[in-house]
């Protein structure tokens, strides 16, 4: 393979790429929102300078994808968390998890997205919404909502799904240390809301020392939702260069 077509390439194996080298578009991309209330002593813990926490609150998230260009239906789960960078407010990405390697491995190596294989599920049973999160064969999350208790508002929704999303991107040298290290943003674009409820909820996590959401504990439910969409992902731009310690350009 000539040098020029190596450099085409974005990923290996080069005769067979682990994912698609395209912008995926989400179609009915199904979330259930649990936003709780937390110990901040343990957000500070987790939440990278310079970001700053506001208020103690993390977003518990099952997001079903019903159809992703390129990758086809899979599940995701994971905890956001809001924050506020330079004035604006987003939130970062702590931790997802989902079954399906393609979108795995793009969603860690094109842009930041801290991502790890995991089994969630997103259902209705007896009159709940329920999202649940396994770690191989251990549960590691529940969450329930009332069915469609009540409608949302269509653009309270779309701010709910739109805020800026920061993630850490982290590239290792062959010394061992970071080659690269950046705080990075993006957000959803060409959103459609076809459908957004809220109702009750509840939220259960449980220890696992590999995949540990219940170290952001479940303190008070604080809101909850349950959206249906169509949307796509911008690609990620630098803001902060930890090596270099500032802003990045």
């Amino acid at each position: 393979m000539r040098t020029q077509d190596v450099r085409q390439r974005l990923t290996t194996p080069l005769s067979s790429p682990a994912y698609p080298p395209m912008v995926p578009r989400f179609t009915d991309r199904e979330y259930l929102n649990i936003v709780y209330r937390t110990d901040p002593d343990a957000l500070r813990a987790v939440v990278p300078e310079p970001l700053r926490i506001d208020e103690p609150l993390v977003r518990f998230e099952v997001m079903k994808m019903g159809d992703v260009s390129g990758y086809g239906p899979y599940t995701e789960a994971g905890q956001a968390i809001p924050v506020g960078f330079e004035g604006e407010r987003g939130e970062y990405l702590h931790a997802m998890y989902l079954d399906n390697f393609p979108a795995t491995a793009s969603g860690r190596e094109v842009a930041a997205y801290p991502k790890v294989i995991g089994s969630p599920s997103l259902y209705v049973d007896s009159g709940a919404v329920v999202g649940t999160l396994d770690h191989g064969s251990l549960r590691v999350a529940t969450a329930t909502m009332g069915y469609k208790h009540h409608e949302l508002d269509r653009a309270e929704a779309e701010a709910q799904i739109t805020v800026p999303t920061f993630m850490l991107k982290t590239i290792p040298g062959y010394d061992g240390l970071p080659r690269v290290q950046e705080l990075v943003r993006t957000r959803i674009t060409d959103l459609t809301v076809k459908g957004a409820w809220t109702g009750p909820a509840r939220l259960q996590l449980f220890q696992h020392v590999l995949a540990p959401l219940a170290d952001l504990p479940v303190l008070e439910v604080v809101s909850a939702s349950h959206i249906l969409t169509d949307l796509m992902l911008a690609g990620v731009e630098p803001v902060h260069d930890y090596l270099k310690g500032g802003a990045s350009s």
